[in-house]
């Protein structure tokens, strides 16, 4: 099988000028770029010690994990207590 050729020709695309295009819109796709993008800025020091996301998402996994099983064990159900008459 040959490859097709990418040349100019070839790919029948029209040449726009800038008038033809229309005028552009200011964060279009700013609302679905920010549904599927958390951007997270560090300070330098906490960088130094997290360098990829791997290691942060590790590092907030464990803190989380830590904290749900602190709380399990705070908020154990217990039986009420009865009084005692004097």
């Amino acid at each position: 099988m040959k490859k097709r050729s990418t040349s100019k020709d070839d790919q029948d695309i029209p040449e726009y000028k800038r008038e033809q295009l229309g005028v552009g819109v200011r964060g279009k796709h700013y609302k679905h770029f920010m549904q599927g993008n958390n951007v997270v800025v560090l300070q330098p020091e906490i960088q130094k010690a997290f360098p990829t996301s791997e290691a942060v998402n590790k590092a907030l996994a464990s803190m989380l994990a830590f904290t749900q099983e602190a709380q399990a064990i705070t908020h154990v159900k217990r039986a009420p207590r009865k009084r005692v008459a004097a």
